[in-house]
């Protein structure tokens, strides 16, 4: 099935019914889209165009009675050939630049924020994965002691970002100590990715020609902290009780198959992260186990910058989502979160 096999006229009814299934949650019938679509169509005449829909597998009737609803083929030509993104409220927007800002220091934090915010807005299952570090290269690593025992470690890699960490120590630093030890781990591990450093530290910190062998112990001992940029499977979800006051989840079934996916936090992790390398993506049709049916669960994604480094954000949410509107969301939030990781 291809959209360019539709005349117009069933293209415009296939628009007008998903529209308002979406607004309304209900089965639509030729009566209410005679009065929707603008065509001065007949219900006798939307009856057959419906029909057809219905034998291009694009439309269903979910009783013999009701009207039709979309399948998931259906959602397919909406969201590539008839979806026209609305501009975000400025309503919403504040609300995303107001709960996504600096107040929250780490960048988990700010993931997490963002997780919120866009379930909050969106009305759906707000998801933030973060970048992948593990392949950014350290570029410098300096030492600086902040009071008589705390040491304050900076790690800063090829794409800008950095990270300090506060650590303290049991004896008395010495300046000497503290330029010696900088030198010789900028020496070993400069130039190194963060895997790299993770895997082999311990191998090659073992036996430094020079520096303090306290603060170097310590650097080993603390690895799991200063080098922890993010989880390699790191991922934040809100707005679970916005999802699941949708519609289609007041089926116990539903619901459960629905808390299912979110506890099976790998499987969303997966999900999200493989949607798309670049820009917006919209995956139609990604949960439940009804084939063609409408109570399946759709997935909007983009991706943000951090630096350099490239991590996901989006919304899952049912099949009846409104897109136009969520499409705002999402490329709005990736925005905001990246100007506020980059600063």
């Amino acid at each position: 099935m291809t959209f360019t096999n539709l005349t117009d006229r069933e293209k415009q009814i296939l628009k007008a019914l998903i529209d308002q299934y979406i607004s309304s949650a209900e089965p639509v019938g030729s009566s209410v889209l005679a009065q929707k679509c603008g065509l001065s169509l007949s219900s006798a005449t939307i009856r057959n165009i419906l029909k057809d829909l219905e034998d291009r597998e694009l439309v269903m009737q979910p009783h013999t009675s009701a009207g039709r609803i979309p399948t998931t083929l259906g959602y397919r030509l909406y969201v590539d050939y008839l979806l026209r993104p609305e501009k975000l409220t400025k309503s919403d927007k504040e609300k995303i630049q107001a709960n996504i800002n600096l107040e929250f220091k780490g960048i988990d934090q700010v993931l997490e924020q963002t997780s919120r915010v866009l379930g909050n807005v969106s009305m759906q299952l707000g998801i933030t994965i973060s970048p992948r570090f593990e392949s950014g290269v350290l570029t410098r690593l300096e030492l600086i002691q902040v009071a008589d025992r705390r040491v304050m470690v900076v790690l800063a890699m090829k794409s800008g970002l950095a990270r300090t960490v506060i650590l303290e120590v049991e004896s008395e630093l010495k300046e000497k100590g503290l330029v010696e030890t900088s030198y010789i781990l900028n020496e070993l591990l400069c130039g190194l990715t963060i895997g790299e450093i993770k895997n082999s530290l311990k191998e090659r910190l073992a036996t430094p020609t020079s520096g303090d062998p306290y603060l170097i112990k310590m650097f080993i001992e603390s690895s799991e902290e200063l080098l922890k940029f993010s989880d390699e499977f790191d991922l934040h979800l809100g707005g679970t009780h916005h999802i699941l006051s949708q519609p289609e989840f007041q089926d116990p079934v539903r619901i459960r198959e629905l808390i299912d996916l979110i506890e099976e936090r790998r499987t969303v992790y997966e999900l999200v992260s493989n949607a798309g390398v670049d820009g917006t993506t919209i995956m139609v049709g990604v949960g439940g186990k009804r084939g063609g049916s409408a109570e399946e669960l759709s997935l909007l994604s983009a991706t943000y910058l951090a630096g350099r480094f490239k991590g996901t954000l989006g919304i899952i949410g049912p099949t009846r989502m409104p897109y136009s509107r969520l499409l705002g969301i999402v490329n709005f939030t990736a925005k905001r979160l990246s100007e506020v990781l980059s600063e």
